[in-house]
């Protein structure tokens, strides 16, 4: 057996040649991968060797001939194949291991200049595990140092690969050159070409849409079924997911997810993880039904729970700090369809054990920072259309104090402006139309979804009457501007004293001076947060 080893990340390649070579296999290689592997001490052949052509123009062609692609490409079973190889002194190849030049994390760089990301686009690398990979039935490719435990283990048990994993090595290929071609296309297609400037220290200006997008997702799992029984559905991941997003979770009990508990389960992990106090997010059907901070995980979900007992019911519910002992056994006693933390104490594990059916998941808080990366965030959101898909960044917008603009005569109190800015949090994550009215770090009142803004502020005080919570004294967030005074006498009728609105219509002052008229302040946030 003759194996060809090329690679640019070398972790872990001197331990898989020292296997192969214990195990009888030929190593043949390139460059720097035959430079390291000699240096090691084992029996390595160049591949100019082989080819009897030096490598050239800086190692752009070295592999790119047909010593190394016949021996790749020929099927032994065809006489005519080997009869070739013969005339021509072609030795086949049996195992080819390659990783490509590190296109995706040069122009992840800040200052990648367009020379070092078009000399990061490899070629005879593609080349090879394409060759290797189309004849996966004479040919085992490895791309990846986490495959090689695998090979070795069926090496040494059966002296050759199964016919299952060098298949599963070719899907894993091509898979890879679809990932990496991708990405070239991402990065080429958003680069704003400027011939006056081109130089070798060109940093070209990107555009956040590339000509052609390339979205590089990995199945997760197969679902039971989609939105409804009668439609099929599957998980996807990012490529690289960012640390802190759902997908990064680990479910620890509890039946499959469904495709609506995930939908669910995104919405309320990505509202409560925008929250720095310890924070309880209830959510059914793709909005926050009840939200609240408080000292602790205990507390925060006994005021989230507050706003909507009725809808809690089989809803999802997510927290920010580890669910102990006490918040565990006051969840326990509603229906829960799933429950996330970014950790569980040994004490809530075994309280809920007997919930064979309550899905628990465990997902890591992310590290924070400036970056929708460093957030756990995505940084583009889609959605399908009629043979189309809409592309946008997402809707990471966080609202600071001094972002608030005071449009009012009265002013609010320090209080108002802290529960103004948490109603604002929550109503970013509630289906536009949204109202959210909010009183000392909890949702009193949620009006979600409706045609009619007015017919969502009417709403959330009807909830807020259902449960028996008072709106006297409340503030009030609207994730959109109020066309007409109508919809701020609702929320001011119900018992709201302070609101916060984007700002932005015609009949701005209209609005104002109905804000005045009743005695309310209002404030502008100059963003709205429409969710669709």
């Amino acid at each position: 057996m003759r194996a060809l080893l090329s690679v640019s990340d070398k972790t872990g390649i001197v331990e898989f040649a020292q296997a192969l070579h214990s195990l009888g296999v030929t190593l043949l290689s390139t460059g720097g991968t035959a430079k390291l592997l000699a240096d090691k001490g084992l029996p390595v052949t160049e591949v100019a060797e082989v080819t009897n052509f030096p490598e050239m123009l800086d190692g752009r062609v070295k592999t790119l001939h047909p010593k190394v692609h016949g021996g790749l490409l020929a099927r032994r079973e065809l006489p005519e194949h080997m009869a070739a190889l013969k005339e021509y002194g072609i030795e086949t190849i049996d195992l080819l291991v390659v990783n490509l030049y590190p296109f995706e994390a040069t122009v992840a760089k800040a200052g990648c200049t367009l020379a070092d990301a078009i000399e990061n686009i490899d070629i005879g690398g593609p080349a090879m595990v394409r060759s290797a990979a189309k004849n996966w039935k004479d040919v085992g490719v490895v791309t990846d140092a986490g495959q090689y435990q695998a090979v070795i283990a069926e090496l040494k048990a059966a002296g050759k690969l199964s016919d299952k994993l060098r298949f599963a090595l070719s899907v894993a290929a091509f898979n890879r050159i679809a990932q990496y071609d991708g990405a070239i296309s991402d990065y080429l297609s958003s680069v704003t070409f400027e011939e006056e400037k081109l130089s070798e220290s060109y940093v070209p200006a990107r555009s956040l849409f590339p000509g052609q997008s390339n979205g590089q997702f990995i199945k997760v799992q197969d679902l039971r079924y989609g939105e409804n029984s009668h439609q099929q559905a599957a998980l996807y991941r990012d490529l690289y997911p960012a640390p802190g997003s759902l997908v990064t979770g680990v479910q620890l009990q509890g039946k499959e997810l469904s495709y609506n508990n995930i939908a669910d389960a995104d919405a309320a992990w990505e509202c409560v993880k925008s929250f720095e106090a310890p924070a309880c997010v209830i959510v059914k059907h793709a909005n926050p039904c009840g939200v609240a901070i408080g000292k602790d995980a205990h507390e925060a979900y006994a005021k989230a729970f507050q706003t909507d007992p009725t809808s809690a019911f089989g809803g999802i519910i997510a927290f920010n700090r580890t669910v102990d002992k006490a918040a565990a056994e006051a969840v326990v006693k509603q229906f829960v369809e799933v429950l996330m933390a970014p950790d569980f104490t040994a004490e809530a594990l075994e309280i809920f054990k007997p919930k064979v059916n309550v899905r628990l998941m465990k997902i890591a808080l992310p590290k924070g920072g400036a970056s929708a990366w460093d957030q756990g965030r995505n940084a583009m959101d889609a959605k399908r259309v009629g043979s189309g898909l809409l592309l946008q960044t997402a809707d990471n917008h966080e609202l600071a104090l001094a972002d608030l603009k005071v449009v009012t005569v009265k002013q609010p109190t320090q209080e108002e402006l802290q529960d103004l800015l948490f109603a604002w949090k929550v109503a970013k994550y509630v289906k536009s139309n949204a109202i959210v009215f909010c009183k000392n770090g909890m949702t009193m009142g949620v009006g979600a979804g409706q045609m009619s803004r007015l017919d969502s502020a009417r709403i959330a005080s009807i909830k807020a009457e259902a449960a028996k919570l008072s709106l006297q004294g409340t503030v009030v967030a609207s994730d959109a501007f109020f066309p007409f005074r109508d919809g701020l006498d609702v929320v001011v009728d119900a018992g709201a004293t302070c609101v916060a609105q984007p700002g932005g219509s015609m009949r701005d002052q209209e609005v104002i001076d109905a804000a005045n008229e009743r005695g309310v302040a209002m404030v502008f946030t100059g963003v709205r947060h429409f969710r669709h």
